[in-house]
């Protein structure tokens, strides 16, 4: 069943000015065409794409809605990538699947810059590889995680193909929501932006993530950098055990350590991390 952007999830119309509306309406109607809930807020070029890391929601965006006022000069999105939050599931998924269903956001040959989480950062690669038909300026990828061990690709293949686990309460499918976002420590279960993750039906509750998705499988580094014809950023935060400085080094592109900071620095301090938005404003 195709999903459509909950009510509340995108920025609200406000100002005298029609562009704004435009816009946004712009991004609303791409969004419900691509089966995709949203985010979104600002107006102009460039347009920032937002994309949040596996398990999570576009919602983990939300604390930088007042940042963005003040310091992104164009529109954002923000978008529950397929199989996550209120988005639609796909048959399969490919990093070139992801980005095939977000490059419908913007329009063809809209000046954008990509900032993605984890998983947001590869898909964020997908589409800087030009066939997309997006007009990608640069790629920031926060907390990518570069090395898998056979090991730990097993596992995510095993988690694709389980049923969906039901829970008695809410709260404790927000706590299991909160383990595998990575979340948990970050939000407490009852933020609204946990709500975003869950499903309830007939008083049991679930995650609304897809299973599936653990099956996107590793990134080929060294491919996606090949292919993007935008420059590339990989940042992480000091303290991230997903990955480190030797191997983010090891790829040839720019980095940046956030210090203090985890595996979901966008979220640990919104603040800190916007700044590696200020060479592309």
């Amino acid at each position: 069943m195709t999903a459509t952007p909950q009510p509340g999830a995108s920025g609200s119309v406000c100002g005298p000015r029609a562009s704004v509306a435009r816009g946004m309406r712009r991004g609303r109607t791409a969004g419900m065409e691509a089966g995709l809930r949203v985010h979104d807020g600002g107006s102009g070029e460039p347009v920032l794409l937002l994309l949040h890391g596996l398990g999570a929601t576009g919602d983990v965006w939300e604390e930088w809605r007042p940042l963005l006022a003040r310091r992104w000069p164009g529109r954002w999105l923000a978008p529950d990538l397929p199989g996550h939050g209120g988005s639609r599931s796909l048959s399969s998924y490919t990093f070139d699947t992801l980005a095939g269903t977000v490059a419908g956001l913007v329009g063809e040959g809209t000046r954008t810059v990509v900032l993605g989480h984890s998983l947001g950062g590869v898909v964020g690669l997908a589409l800087a590889s030009g066939e997309f038909r997006v007009s990608v300026q640069a790629v920031i990828g926060l907390g990518v995680k570069v090395t898998w061990t056979g090991e730990e690709l097993d596992r995510a293949q095993a988690a694709a193909h389980r049923s969906p686990a039901w829970f008695a309460s809410r709260d404790e499918a927000a706590s299991r929501y909160l383990r595998i976002s990575g979340l948990a420590g970050l939000l407490p279960a009852d933020d609204p932006a946990v709500d975003a993750g869950l499903r309830e039906e007939h008083g049991q509750w679930r995650l609304a993530m897809d299973p599936g998705a653990f099956a996107v499988g590793a990134p080929d580094m060294a491919q996606l950098l090949a292919r993007s014809q935008a420059p590339v950023t990989l940042a992480r935060g000091e303290h991230d055990a997903m990955n480190t400085d030797v191997q983010l080094a090891q790829l040839g592109v720019p980095t940046v350590t956030l210090p203090g900071l985890g595996h979901n620095a966008h979220v640990q301090s919104p603040e800190l991390s916007i700044a590696l938005l200020d060479p592309h404003r």
